[in-house]
């Protein structure tokens, strides 16, 4: 059955908390939503915020593929004739080929809120609908709190559809605005609903109850065939339906056409484009999209995975863009590691005591702090280590750092380094923003001379872990560093209860790493680990 995708990121997505979009930002986001194969994209309420107002106006000027651009809104208000009333023209001036506008389903709010009888706010509604489809616009009439509406008196909730129906609607959309409605309860009314009027019906759940998506699914098994939501899960509150997850099982799961097969395997990487534009990270574990969707940590696990992966995948990750990883720590059996040696072909270079001397190192790793699952790049070299334990580039001797603050200037940070480079000594100082810059500088002024190639190595990101709070300042701690040569990402990482140590090793071990692939240009190791940076 064809369903019709409504997404509404731009409009209600930005309701939820340090969710905010610039204008730039929005188109972006249009277009990529348009490449995917998104039917309607809400972009906005023109009348209220000049942000919104500036973007329908630039929206003018973007011709879209396959979506319909959705401009949103609600009813007039009761002192004004709909001709005149500047919520309404708004709509109108945004000229958007829909229009989606909300009106009051509940009668306490029709009463209580705007302070109307039941009868005058049935004219609201059809008046407004009535106005846009003399104006040539497809209009979306979203009920809203339809379900509570429903639940205090039915009669009245179904009138109001009958409204808007009646003045010419073309697609009657349930909203469980509070998201509080349970999904058994949801299904029969949608059903009882879906007796009573013909035409498109739309669903647009809210997640307070954790049953968003849930929601829209048992609605669509009962009839309806517009659904909305919002891209990862944003939203007011607890967030809307997140579309993508709607999306995939309604293609991947239940045989619904949406998108389409071939736009569902982009699915992912919209989801974290979305999410970077957001600056909002987008969840792990966040379904189909999410970076641990299709990992896998546990020995027993992965050794089925690698026997066939449909034992503990429900799908193919390809099929929304995803992939299956396998995560390496303390509850790593042998078939983690196996996973990553025979996958591109290195098993054959170790012998059985070298892989379990690396297993067994990884488990202990993990036992002190180190958290290989996130970072990568240490465990690729924990492999080249174990493929050529006699290889050593340099040894530290010692390393030394001092930071000086005087009265109201700024601090002054320097560090001098130690090393052994092929018998020779190397040393160096410098003076840096910090005490990782200043450690950084040293070690590549040791290393240039003899290693010119490890200029390309730049640290990206920086992240520190308190891994125990029991001792307070004394705590062990844990660091990730990010790092990039311009061709791929990966990350190294450090554990001590001194931060400047954890730093200085994972800085060591990401330099010793890049030597190694320097010198071993073996393409089967580097693929080993993958890129998780997930830029589009």
């Amino acid at each position: 059955m064809r369903i019709w995708t409504f997404d509404t990121t731009l409009r209600d997505g930005t309701q939820g908390e340090a969710v905010s979009f610039s204008v730039e930002d929005k188109l972006l986001i249009m277009q990529k939503l348009d490449d995917l194969g998104i039917d309607y994209i809400e972009g906005g309420w023109p009348m209220s915020n000049p942000k919104d107002k500036e973007f329908f106006e630039r929206a003018k000027s973007v011709k879209l593929k396959h979506a319909r651009l959705t401009a949103f809104g609600s009813t007039r208000f009761a002192k004004n004739p709909v001709e005149k009333d500047a919520n309404v023209l708004a709509l109108l001036g945004a000229e958007t080929p829909v229009i989606s506008i909300f009106g009051k389903t509940w009668d306490i709010h029709a009463t209580r809120v705007l302070g109307i009888s039941l009868d005058e706010n049935l004219s609201l509604i059809a008046d407004t609908v009535r106005f846009l489809k003399e104006h040539g616009r497809e209009v979306v009439y979203d009920a809203e709190h339809f379900f509570d509406g429903y639940a205090a008196n039915p009669d009245y909730a179904l009138r109001t559809l009958e409204a808007a129906k009646s003045a010419g609607a073309d697609v009657l959309c349930m909203c469980d605005t509070n998201g509080g409605t349970l999904t058994t309860r949801l299904a029969e009314i949608v059903a009882e609903v879906r007796k009573r009027f013909d035409g498109v019906l739309g669903i647009h759940c809210h997640n307070d109850c954790d049953l968003a998506v849930g929601n829209t699914l048992a609605a669509v098994d009962q009839g309806v065939t517009h659904v909305q939501g919002c891209m990862n899960g944003y939203g007011e509150r607890c967030g809307n339906a997140n579309l993508s997850s709607v999306i995939a099982n309604l293609e991947a799961k239940l045989g619904h056409s949406t998108i389409g097969p071939e736009k569902l395997a982009s699915l992912t990487s919209v989801a974290h484009y979305i999410a970077e534009l957001s600056n909002l990270p987008l969840l792990p574990n966040q379904p189909f999209v999410g970076r641990s969707a299709f990992a896998h940590k546990g020995g027993v696990h992965v050794s089925a995975v690698l026997k066939d992966s449909l034992t503990y995948e429900h799908i193919r990750p390809s099929v929304v863009g995803n992939r299956q990883r396998v995560l390496l720590s303390d509850m790593s059996g042998r078939g983690n590691v196996l996973y990553k040696l025979e996958q591109f072909g290195l098993s054959a270079r170790m012998t059985d005591e070298a892989k379990r001397e690396l297993l067994d190192r990884i488990k202990t790793m993990e036992y002190l702090g180190y958290e290989l699952e996130a970072a990568e790049g240490t465990f690729e070299l924990l492999v080249r280590e174990a493929l050529q334990p006699g290889l050593h580039f340099f040894e530290v001797v010692s390393f030394e750092v001092e930071t000086r603050k005087i009265g109201t200037r700024d601090s002054v940070t320097s560090a001098t380094v130690i090393l052994r480079v092929n018998e020779a000594i190397h040393s160096a100082t410098a003076t840096g923003e910090g005490p990782m810059n200043a450690l950084d500088l040293c070690l590549r002024q040791c290393l240039s001379t003899v290693y010119p190639a490890i200029a390309e190595v730049r640290l990206t990101d920086y992240k520190v872990r308190v891994i125990s709070t029991e001792r307070g300042t004394a705590s062990k701690v844990r660091v990730l560093v990010e790092w990039s040569d311009h061709r791929r990402s990966w990350a190294t990482v450090g554990v001590s209860e001194n931060v400047l140590e954890a730093s200085w090793n994972a800085l060591v071990d990401a330099i010793r790493l890049e030597l190694m692939r320097i010198s071993d240009k073996d393409e089967s190791i580097e693929k080993a680990v993958e890129d998780y940076c997930w830029g589009v």
